[in-house]
């Protein structure tokens, strides 16, 4: 089904409503214009794979019309959320931790998650010889960047295990934020142990570099659901441009469903948009696990949000917090039904 977009003005009440294909109309923002710009920001990361393949098929650049699309590639999450709540950036695909501390420390004001983007695809990586928590003890390990997803990840394992880290990487286990290339490449010549990370690069620390998996993130959640990547959009954009927010929702919706559809070219769509983000496309066995390690999904699974931010708290990098607010899931279920898709729920921490 096509979703199609009726803007009609009407004084300074005006609204814009859109309209799915049985003629229903659902009125989505205020009196206010599409954006002449949309600037997104996304990793060069498996688990970002909408943003690839929207990117590289340019389904973004149809849904979006006449409003540019301008990207940014960055390496890890709290510097991409640093970039949105400035305002370098409108949206961003980013790990979910990340998101919650700039919702948190900005009281409610920084973003709102829009959508999800995929579940899985991230796991504890480390050499043969450690075979469990203890072996861990005195060891360094990897993480993208304090506060991260997988930073948050890794330090809450390791709680409930009874080895004590801290965020100044001192502890029974040193915890040393890393850009993910350099993580490779320390393991590489043996001077890290291990890695918690999200795909790509699990894959490539497996594959390429000797690594076994201790951790599957995914036997740690319910069902093996946990989110691994949001799409979040800043506040104010979203305020001022909900028809340019609602036109790159329905592009994101299409890139997943495109990706799940077509298992056999989404590997070779997807690298080819990764020569253009990291400067090179990825080994086939790699980008193949990677693929088979995770699931894209515009369902941003926020029930599983209290939790997260429970173990930030546990971990030392987040504080307690109310997190009503923290979706807006309005638009996004405007397109899935239009399109014939169920809606997904902000699980009581938001509008849907």
């Amino acid at each position: 089904m096509v979703l199609t977009t009726l803007v009609a003005l009407i004084g300074a009440g005006a609204a814009v409503a859109s309209v799915n294909s049985q003629g229903s109309q659902e009125t989505v923002a205020a009196d206010t214009a599409p954006a002449a710009v949309l600037k997104l920001g996304y990793f060069g990361n498996i688990t970002h794979g909408p943003a690839l393949a929207g990117v590289e098929k340019g389904i973004f650049a149809k849904d979006l019309g006449a409003t540019a699309l301008e990207t940014q590639v960055f390496t890890t999450g709290p510097a991409t959320v640093e970039a949105l709540n400035a305002g370098a950036i409108d949206a961003a695909y980013l790990g979910p931790n990340p998101a919650l501390n700039s919702f948190v420390k900005s009281g409610g004001e920084s973003i709102r998650i829009i959508a999800g983007v995929a579940s899985g695809g991230a796991q504890f990586v480390v050499r043969p010889s450690i075979t469990n928590a203890e072996d861990l003890r005195g060891k360094t390990i990897a993480t993208p960047q304090l506060g991260g997803t997988q930073d948050v990840a890794l330090r809450k394992w390791l709680a409930d295990r009874g080895l004590v880290t801290n965020t100044s990487g001192g502890g029974d286990v040193t915890i040393t934020p890393t850009t993910n290339a350099q993580t490779l490449r320390l393991f590489q010549d043996g001077k890290i142990d291990g890695a918690w990370v999200a795909e790509p690069w699990t894959s490539r620390l497996v594959l390429q570099a000797g690594a076994k998996v201790l951790v599957n993130e995914a036997d740690l959640w319910d069902k093996g659901e946990f989110s691994t990547t949001v799409l979040a959009v800043n506040k104010s954009f979203l305020d001022e441009h909900p028809q340019t927010v609602q036109a790159l929702l329905k592009g994101h919706v299409e890139s997943v469903d495109w990706l799940d559809k077509n298992p056999d070219d989404a590997a070779t769509v997807i690298n080819e948009a990764l020569k253009v983000a990291i400067g090179k496309p990825l080994e086939e066995d790699v980008i193949a696990r990677s693929l088979s390690e995770l699931k894209f999904t515009s369902d941003p699974l926020a029930a599983t949000f209290p939790t997260l931010l429970a173990h930030g708290v546990s971990a030392g990098v987040s504080k307690p917090a109310d997190l009503n607010g923290l979706f807006d899931l309005t638009l996004l279920n405007n397109v899935l039904k239009a399109a014939g898709e169920k809606p997904v729920s902000a699980a009581g921490l938001g509008t849907e």
